[in-house]
């Protein structure tokens, strides 16, 4: 009886921003970033959660998710016009590449990725 290698997947780690470590943390970070602007309370936001967290482990290293309570970052929202939650923000060396504002359905969320990443 030997494990399955799909089992054995390593999870990708989100990453949580701050308005402190934001800059940072994006511009150490190579390939394609996911930045989800979310808060606790936000129905919608829990909802696509999984959906990101899986596309960050499927894309074996290329695309990075990390996330930005709204609540807690007022000025990191502010500076990049989120105006409803949840919004996902596509960065490439350090600049948006693509927005996509709501809970989107899986396969819009992965052709941004499978044409930015």
């Amino acid at each position: 009886m030997s494990a399955s290698p799909s089992r054995n997947r390593r999870v990708a780690e989100t990453i949580h921003l701050t308005e402190k470590n934001f800059d940072e943390v994006l511009g150490a970070t190579e390939g394609l970033v996911m930045v989800d602007f979310w808060a606790e309370w936000c129905g919608p936001c829990r909802a696509i959660a999984p959906v990101l967290e899986e596309l960050a482990e499927a894309s074996e290293g290329r695309v990075t998710l990390m996330k930005v309570n709204v609540d807690e970052n007022h000025g990191l929202a502010a500076r990049y016009g989120i105006q409803s939650i949840p919004t996902i923000l596509f960065f490439k060396e350090g600049a948006v590449v693509d927005r996509v504002l709501g809970a989107a359905p899986r396969a819009e969320l992965q052709s941004v990725v499978n044409a930015r990443a």
